[in-house]
């Protein structure tokens, strides 16, 4: 894909829909284009919470939010000595998000953003983006509740780009992009619903989610895929 075309909203989610993911470049201000083959996705039917971050979820130590300050996010992920969400990933990202599909989850301790991360969901796929922590954990415990979350809503794949260490803790596993695009084409079939849980269930992680009452998916919690 040529890697000068104008960065928009609706070129995201037309690349999202076929799995393909942008990142910018600060030597040139340009964007580069992504489909990485393996491609690294957490399996929604088993994923892994370590023991450690279990308790910590069970404590309830950091207020769980979402959408409730997407920018603060997506900057704060940004905010690294050398980084691919340059000045024009954010601005896109945060359009993204004003029309329904970019979404954040956010970890808070006295009011303060300890941690969290953004992504996009499609339909019932989400494509997590970036993580960051201020208090340690922070970006885990968001995690966590991101699955969960997923889980009772319905999403059927939660894709993670690419496998590191740390999110092979969790269950992050790779496969062929082939399998990829066919999960992709499935899961973006399946009308799922944003974040249907209180913070309270979602942090009952000895319940499973099926025994959570859910909510009809909405348009205004979860955007459908596009269509082509």
């Amino acid at each position: 894909m040529p890697n000068d075309l104008p960065l928009t909203p609706d070129l995201l989610l037309r690349t999202y829909a076929s799995g393909i993911f942008p990142m910018g470049s600060e030597d040139t201000g340009g964007v580069h284009w992504h489909a990485p083959d393996p491609r690294a996705h957490l399996p929604l039917d088993d994923p892994h919470v370590p023991h450690n971050l279990r308790r910590r979820v069970r404590r309830r130590e950091f207020a769980v939010t979402a959408d409730r300050d997407f920018e603060s996010v997506i900057r704060h992920c940004a905010d690294r000595p050398r980084t691919w969400i340059t000045p024009r990933i954010v601005r896109v990202y945060t359009a993204l998000h004003e029309r329904g599909y970019a979404h954040s989850v956010e970890c808070w301790q006295e009011d303060e953003l300890a941690g969290g991360l953004y992504g996009v969901a499609l339909g019932g796929a989400f494509f997590g983006e970036s993580m960051f922590y201020r208090v340690s954990n922070a970006s885990k415990v968001a995690l966590i509740h991101l699955v969960r979350q997923l889980r009772a809503g319905g999403f059927a794949l939660l894709d993670t780009q690419y496998s590191t260490e740390h999110l092979e803790r969790f269950g992050v596993t790779e496969i062929p992009r082939s399998a990829f695009e066919e999960r992709l084409e499935q899961a973006l079939k399946v009308e799922a619903s944003w974040w249907p849980l209180s913070d309270p269930e979602a942090a009952d992680l000895d319940t499973p989610v099926s025994a959570f009452a859910t909510s009809a998916p909405s348009s205004s919690g979860n955007a459908s895929a596009p269509d082509g």
